[in-house]
């Protein structure tokens, strides 16, 4: 089901731009305890978990989006709303992705499920009989539908919830090259290619030479120089087409809610799925405005709501059945 969002933007902060750099950047930190663990994989590669909360009770597995952590502000936000309502999380961080490059000369990418399948049996083992959920962000949005439409029927997690998703890769990688939103792609390519320099730098199996990256200007540019070869993919095009969420959707059987906003800067309306191309399972609730994981609300600049934190928790409260 597609339906219309109640979210509102504060009046200081209305269009797409105000609404994604705010959140992202002109938050304060919000601060949470954490403990850490670092799990193997099954292909002798790590991930590294940051759990936060009560030592019993309903578990929510968080996953963020490009270049993302726990430093992420509306990663670190969730979890604290998490623990305010009385409930566990626990962050999973993509591989390379937590202050130390991974072991393998892959990384992470927006279809990588196997990692997500690795940690939701690494809790259902830890935690036996636990209610669980999952909340997914921008490339990990993408990630946890994938995961979610290959699950099927035989799906552990009570609900999910993904924002800002880029459901179809070869448009949003486009997209991000238009317009204002070429300020977006500048951004997260400096990331990209300094996680890719630091993690390289060290190694001599790098798939593409380092003194050749600032010839990289765009996400096709690097996938199909970097993320198609090191994961296994013929090209960026292979690479979309294979992991993009939007061919997974109907297959979904897990109660899942999607938050969109129609002026996310990082890709056009017209990548949002429609009625035939999502489960019965799956609500899509849409916003006129937002931004790419904004969605500020409140009266006055100095007093934000952080309106993405409430609906996601009230949501998975309401889910967990917890009065």
């Amino acid at each position: 089901m597609i339906k219309a969002s109640r979210f509102r933007p504060a009046w200081w902060a209305r269009n797409a731009h105000a609404q994604t750099i705010y959140q992202n950047l002109l938050r304060p930190y919000p601060r949470v305890d954490t403990r850490r663990e670092r799990i193997t994989l099954a292909d002798g590669d790590f991930l590294d978990l940051d759990w936060a909360g009560p030592d019993h009770g309903p578990m929510v597995i968080l996953i963020h989006g490009l270049e993302g952590s726990l430093q992420s502000k509306y990663i670190a936000g969730q979890l604290r709303a998490l623990v305010n309502a009385g409930l566990r999380g626990v962050v999973m961080h993509l591989r390379g992705c937590s202050e130390e490059a991974n072991r393998l000369r892959r990384g992470y990418h927006s279809g990588a499920s196997e990692d997500l399948e690795a940690v939701v049996s690494h809790v259902e083992k830890h935690c036996p009989g636990v209610s669980l959920a999952a909340v997914g962000y921008s490339l990990g949005g993408n990630l946890l539908l994938k995961w979610l439409g290959e699950r099927g029927a035989d799906c552990p997690l009570t609900t999910a919830v993904a924002v800002s998703v880029p459901f179809r890769l070869s448009q949003c990688a486009h997209a991000i090259r238009q317009g204002s939103s070429r300020v977006y792609n500048a951004f997260l390519m400096r990331r990209m290619k300094a996680s890719y320099r630091a993690k390289f730098s060290r190694r001599d199996d790098a798939p593409f030479p380092l003194d050749a990256l600032d010839g990289l200007k765009s996400f096709h540019d690097f996938d199909n120089a970097i993320t198609a070869p090191l994961h296994g993919f013929d090209n960026a095009e292979d690479y979309y087409q294979r992991s993009s969420s939007i061919a997974f959707l109907t297959r979904i059987q897990c109660p899942t809610l999607i938050l969109h906003a129609l002026d996310d800067p990082f890709m056009r309306p017209d990548i949002v799925p429609s009625e035939r191309e999502i489960s019965d399972h799956v609500e899509v609730e849409i916003s006129p405005r937002g931004g790419h994981v904004g969605f500020v609300t409140g009266r006055w600049p100095w007093r934000p709501r952080w309106w993405l934190e409430e609906r996601v928790t009230g949501h998975l409260i309401t889910a967990f059945e917890i009065s």
